[in-house]
């Protein structure tokens, strides 16, 4: 059961509630504003704040609306609770918006349509002012309850992908990588050439010796880096000209597809580097604007479109900034604390530690909040929040997130962790 004080002071013969109007109407139902079933107690306070003992049962339908009279001698201007509660969290919405950000090709450098997807879902929210970055990139703004130490969050919706780097004379592609990852991780995989003349062209990625009944042995022993890595075209084309008819030239943009699967609360899919991140933070900003809450701070929410190559949120944020929470994947593996069921804070990745007094603070709003969370360490990690530091932001930059199996692979999360890095994120929003 949850348990709350709402104070009101007597002011002669009226008595005064503290608290704003859409409170009050959620009180009269037996609601906490955040969306708690209430068995709260109002204790009276008197003109001098000294409490006195006399206590009135809030909630339920057998409440005694009588002794506190809401709606005629009480008015609103502020309320506080002692309650250690957030905002309900809607789920549905969560996995919802994630798959269909998912099944969106964003490949870093062609990231419009992820983009524009994420605006629209803001747009939703006029609390928020939006706005395109010159790079490319997102950023929303909400007015906080105080601007004394604006804050930002950011996550990114670029993903891994390559770029068409040579036309091969058999017809097929030769590729260059967007971001970091090994080729195997993709062979065999279905994948989209966004030809710059024409429609686009579905493939799948090989190596050149892909046959084991014509190459035998040199399928396993093949090499697997640029120079066997290829890409066969599901179009009729045997040559560089043919190819080239199809519209497809040097440059063209390659995306991964992330076949997207939801089964017991497991979300697998490619691509959850960033966009479960960007999930979250969509999936806060909900939560908060039902509640009819907003940010204890002035925050910014940045979506950069950049990252998997070094410099996403390296502009775009303000520069009033006093913090940086970057929100982007936990990486589970041998010898890490991770694990797909919980929300991780890392300490420390190839860039070095973050922000030690952040980190304190947000451990402390874990436990406040009963969020159970993981701490680790990636060796071979760097984000968005190092990237601002890189460019000169003189800011206190923290890392959380899901933590995510067989990173910058074909990947898995639990909804148990989407939820529980939501939480997080809304705790350090309303904290002050």
């Amino acid at each position: 059961m949850a348990r709350g004080n709402c104070r009101f002071r007597e002011y002669g013969n009226s008595k005064k509630i503290i608290a704003p109007k859409f409170v009050l109407r959620r009180f009269a139902h037996g609601v906490h504003p955040l969306g708690v079933p209430l068995t709260s107690v109002f204790r009276k306070v008197s003109p001098t704040q000294h409490e006195t003992s006399r206590s009135i049962p809030v909630g339920g339908r057998n409440t005694d609306w009588d002794d506190l009279n809401l709606g005629t001698s009480y008015t609103a201007s502020k309320l506080r609770f002692s309650l250690n509660t957030i905002p309900a969290i809607n789920n549905e919405y969560l996995i919802d918006f994630l798959v269909g950000l998912l099944n969106i090709p964003s490949p870093t450098g062609y990231t419009d349509k992820a983009i524009a997807y994420v605006e629209a879902a803001l747009a939703v929210f006029p609390v928020l002012e939006i706005s395109r970055t010159k790079k490319g990139g997102l950023v929303a703004t909400w007015k906080g309850q105080s601007a004394t130490s604006p804050r930002g969050l950011t996550a990114h919706a670029d993903t891994l992908g390559a770029m068409v780097k040579e036309i091969k004379g058999s017809g097929r592609l030769k590729l260059t990588k967007l971001g970091g990852f090994s080729w195997n991780t993709v062979e065999g995989e279905g994948c989209t050439v966004f030809a710059s003349h024409g429609e686009p062209v579905r493939g799948s990625i090989l190596i050149d010796a892909a046959s084991v009944h014509v190459h035998g042995k040199d399928v396993g022993e093949t090499k697997r880096d640029d120079d066997h890595i290829e890409v066969r075209l599901d179009a009729r084309t045997t040559s560089q000209e043919e190819t080239q008819e199809l519209g497809i030239e040097v440059g063209d943009f390659v995306a991964f597809d992330p076949r997207v699967e939801i089964t017991n609360g497991f979300v697998r899919s490619r691509h959850l580097d960033d966009k479960a991140g960007i999930a979250c933070l969509m999936a806060a900003i909900r939560a908060l604007h039902e509640a009819d809450l907003r940010p204890a701070q002035d925050t910014t929410f940045h979506f950069s479109n950049y990252e998997e190559v070094g410099h996403g949120a390296a502009s775009g944020l303000p520069e009033n900034l006093s913090e940086l929470l970057a929100v982007d994947m936990a990486a589970v593996g041998k010898g890490q604390t991770s694990d797909e069921f919980n929300v991780t804070l890392c300490v420390k990745d190839s860039g070095g530690p973050y922000h030690h007094g952040l980190n304190q603070r947000l451990r402390k709003l874990a436990r406040e909040h009963a969020i159970p969370f993981k701490v680790d360490i990636y060796p071979y990690y760097g984000s968005d929040g190092e990237a601002y530091w890189r460019a000169g932001g003189d800011v206190a930059v923290a890392l959380i997130g899901p933590g995510v199996d067989a990173s910058h692979s074909y990947e898995r999360t639990h909804t148990d962790a989407l939820a529980a890095t939501t939480k997080w994120v809304l705790a350090y929003l309303l904290a002050g």
